[in-house]
C-alpha cells in the first residue's frame, strides 16, 4: 500500500483527485492540503507527494527544491496544467520523479502514481518526446525566468501579446488600468523584453513549445 500527500491549491480538484485515488486499493491519501507551509508543518511521511506547480505560497523550481528537501524519502509527482517542455525539465530537474498533466486520463494518473511509489520515473507520453527536443528550442531569455512570474503578470501577458490594449486587459481581468500598466512593466523586466514585438514573439515561442494534450 503506497501512501500519498496531496497538494494542490484548489480545493475542488484536490477533492476529485483524491476520490479517484482512494478508489484505488493500493493507494492511501494520507492527506489533502493547499500549499508549502503545510507541508513543512505537518508530520506527513508518504511515499508519494502529488503535488501542483503553482500553488499560492511557491512556485516551479523552488517549490520542488523545498518538497525534496521536505520530503527525502517520498517521490515526487507534478500534476499540473503547465504543458511546456521547459517547465517539464525544470521541474524534474529540481527534484520532481515525476511529471503529468492534470488533463491526464485517470487510468494513467493511477499508472503514474504507481510507478514512482516503485522507483520509477514517469513523464506522460505526449509530453516525453517535446523533452526530448528541449535543447533543441532557441531561446534568448534564461528559461528559469518564466517561473519568476506571477500568474497574473503571466495572464496580463498573454492577453497584450493577443493584440488587446492595456484598458481591454483591465476589463477582462477586473482589474484597474495601472495595474495592468505595473504587471507589463515588472513582467517584461523579468523577462527582459522591451517592446510589444518582442513580448508577442517571446509569447509565441512559448505557444510552439507546448504540447497540446
Amino acid at each position: 500500500m503506497a501512501t500519498i500527500l496531496l497538494i494542490e491549491e484548489y480545493t475542488v480538484v484536490r477533492r476529485g483527485i483524491r476520490l479517484l485515488l482512494e478508489a484505488a486499493p493500493d493507494l492511501e491519501v494520507c492527506g489533502g492540503i493547499s500549499t508549502l507551509a503545510e507541508a513543512a508543518g505537518g508530520s506527513w511521511d508518504p511515499d508519494v507527494v502529488v503535488h501542483g506547480l503553482l500553488l499560492p505560497d511557491r512556485t516551479g523550481p523552488e517549490l520542488v527544491a523545498r518538497l525534496r528537501a521536505r520530503f527525502p524519502r517520498a517521490a515526487l509527482l507534478a500534476l499540473t496544467r503547465l504543458a511546456n517542455p521547459t517547465y517539464v525539465h525544470l521541474a524534474l530537474t529540481a527534484g520532481d520523479n515525476g511529471y503529468v498533466l492534470k488533463s491526464v486520463a485517470p487510468e494513467e494518473l493511477l499508472d503514474a502514481v504507481r510507478r514512482v511509489a516503485r522507483g520509477e520515473e514517469y513523464v506522460q507520453p505526449t509530453l516525453g518526446a517535446a523533452l526530448a527536443k528541449w535543447d533543441e528550442i532557441p531561446r534568448r531569455q534564461d528559461r528559469s525566468s518564466l517561473f519568476s512570474l506571477t500568474r497574473r503578470e503571466q495572464e496580463v501577458l498573454e492577453l497584450l501579446a493577443l493584440g488587446h490594449t492595456n484598458a481591454e486587459v483591465a476589463a477582462a481581468l477586473g482589474i484597474a488600468l495601472r495595474t495592468v500598466e505595473a504587471h507589463r512593466a515588472h513582467a517584461m523586466q523579468k523577462l527582459g523584453l522591451h517592446t510589444r514585438a518582442e513580448l508577442v514573439r517571446f509569447v509565441a515561442d512559448q505557444e510552439g513549445a507546448t504540447v497540446q494534450s
